[in-house]
């Protein structure tokens, strides 16, 4: 009896740029609200930009805040009720 040994060099590529840092392809995004990965297959995820105003006046800063909401959220009613926190823990922040 002969025992083949078979041994495999798995070898990871990864993208490197002029510095040589390592980059990736692909970083998905999270959900703002319950901190799920966003996987490229969910159709019910929506990335919404609030626009930060000044207390004192009134008025628009020209920057905006982004949330992400995924749709496990959305698909529980819940997307309103996770958009309205993420704004009133924002403002607190500020």
């Amino acid at each position: 009896l002969f025992t083949l040994i078979h041994t495999t060099f798995i070898t990871t590529s990864r993208m490197q740029n002029d510095a040589g840092e390592n980059v990736d392809l692909y970083i998905p995004r999270k959900c703002s609200y319950s901190n799920r990965i966003l996987g490229a297959n969910d159709f019910g995820a929506v990335q919404i930009n609030v626009a930060n105003i000044d207390p004192v006046t009134g008025l628009y800063t020209k920057s905006y805040s982004t949330y992400a909401v995924s749709g496990f959220i959305r698909g529980h009613s819940e997307g309103d009720e996770a958009l309205t926190a993420l704004v009133k823990k924002n403002d607190a922040n500020n």
